[in-house]
């Protein structure tokens, strides 16, 4: 898909998604979290910077002395109880504003809502939300852009010394339409995990992974032992089941939505790569039985089936061996690869993570300010330390950085080159998630979990109703009006 198509489409909706994502807000709760994967300003401009009420003028190294004052903006960062990095955030902090007294940073947890993304555009809407947000990830930028919730960083971009030392992939969500809207505040990629000393015992060598999907059946096999209570491959079969489902139809060749060259959308359901995919994933439960029993087990269910030596493959994330460590693994038997290729011939890891982001409602002093807070915390300087603390604390680091000039491997110990490796190869060939992917997922689900619950049906079928049922309740209203 194309960033430039996505913006379009998005700023055409703006007035219906702030009536579709209020009326969902209502329910409460909180996930305040960066991890991956999902939904307000009225905007009716094609390009939302226009209408964000500043001149974008660049920062000067010091903007906010000329006015002689303090400059105060508030910024949902402030670390948990609980968060392991707490000293060191608070010392970052402290240090940004002594080299900057001209700037107060109020750091706030964020409100407690259903989710982080509800909350969120739910402030914004209301008027009361940050000057800065560091949670805008990589499948939902552009539908913030669309709704005018992110100010056009273009200005500020082009004059910034720094601009050259992220990495490609990590500025590919957050530009749009050839204008820069996100910092990478982090990121990850997905890849295929497996268990070296598992594989060792079914007389498997424990340094291959399965290279496709025939492999990965023939392995699957080798690895489920009924007696041990062991299995070959984790599904993600509950409601977040789209998640892992997508890719195996990138696998297959294909992808579960399609934006057409008018910013409409196609959806891409009942394509032969979905299909595919579908029935390949019912057949690891039903045919080649490599799968967990409870299909609609928790995520966490998962990962313990991982830690605990059931699961002998899954999805993995670079940003998540520190889990396996904390969990008692050891390393040398932790395996990192791209997926096995399926029908299409490609085996593309997941790009994920998030972007920092500005208010454009707020007053242009506060953005210069934002924008100064912004590029110190992702600094060289900055994501040095937090590596240095982590090491010297014993917390590990995510192998994956959204600065080139930054290696987290060389803060971290008894890190095996191979397990670097096999992360920067996982990054070389990646894929963002479907586009709508937060008003889709539903449909998509209830064809997965029926896929995985009912030996009996139909994937083609079971994909049909759920691109009938979604065009009719989604699409129709979405293209109608971006052809307004």
């Amino acid at each position: 898909m194309k960033n430039k198509q996505r913006f379009r489409t998005w700023s055409s909706l703006a007035i219906v998604l702030v009536l579709m994502l209020m009326a969902s807000a209502c329910s409460g709760g909180n996930n305040n979290t960066t991890n991956t994967s999902e939904p307000t300003n009225d905007s009716s401009s094609t390009n939302a910077a226009t209408n964000n009420g500043s001149d974008n003028t660049p920062a000067t190294t010091d903007n906010t002395a000329s006015s002689g004052g303090t400059v105060e903006i508030t910024v949902w960062d402030q670390p948990n109880p609980d968060d392991t990095m707490k000293s060191i955030k608070e010392e970052v902090y402290a240090d940004f504003e002594t080299a900057n007294p001209n700037i107060k940073v109020k750091h706030e947890l964020m409100p407690q809502g259903t989710n982080d993304r509800e909350v969120f555009v739910t402030a914004m809407a209301g008027g009361n939300g940050p000057d800065a947000y560091h949670s805008a990830h990589f499948p939902i930028i552009a539908d913030w852009v669309g709704q005018g919730l992110a100010l056009d960083l273009s200005p500020y971009w082009d004059s910034y010394a720094d601009k050259d030392k992220f990495i490609p992939s990590s500025m590919e969500a957050g530009t749009i339409d050839g204008k820069v809207y996100g910092i990478p505040h982090d990121m990850y990629v997905t890849g295929l995990f497996w268990n070296k000393k598992m594989f060792e015992e079914a007389g498997l060598d424990r340094d291959t992974p399965p290279a496709n999907w025939d492999q990965l059946v023939e392995f699957g096999k080798k690895l489920t032992d009924t007696g041990k209570k062991q299995y070959g491959i984790t599904l993600l079969g509950m409601e977040w089941a789209d998640w892992w489902f997508e890719y195996y139809v990138w696998q297959a060749g294909g992808d579960l939505t399609h934006v057409n060259a008018d910013g409409t959308v196609q959806l891409a359901f009942t394509e032969e790569p979905s299909v595919t995919a579908l029935q390949f994933y019912k057949d690891l439960k039903w045919v080649h039985k490599i799968v967990q029993n409870n299909v609609l087990q928790s995520y966490q269910d998962n990962m313990n089936d991982i830690f605990q030596g059931r699961a002998a493959m899954s999805n993995a994330a670079s940003g998540g061996f520190g889990d396996y460590v904390a969990q008692g693994m050891d390393l040398n038997d932790v395996g990192f690869a791209p997926y096995p290729v399926g029908p299409g011939g490609k085996g593309p890891g997941q790009i994920g993570g998030a972007y920092w982001i500005i208010n454009p409602k707020t007053s242009k002093e506060k953005q210069d300010a934002a924008w100064q807070y912004i590029t110190y915390i992702n600094s060289k300087e900055v994501a040095e330390k937090y590596l240095q603390f982590q090491q010297d604390n014993g917390i590990f680091p995510n192998l994956l950085s959204v600065r080139s000039d930054v290696d987290p491997s060389q803060f971290a110990k008894d890190i095996s080159p191979e397990l670097v490796a096999a992360v920067n190869k996982a990054a070389s060939d990646t894929h963002l998630e479907y586009f709508l992917k937060e008003r889709l997922t539903p449909y998509v689900v209830k064809a997965v979990q029926k896929a995985l619950t009912d030996e009996k049906s139909d994937p083609k079928q079971l994909l049909q109703e759920a691109q009938d049922a979604a065009q009719k309740e989604v699409i129709d209203a979405f293209n109608a009006a971006v052809k307004k």
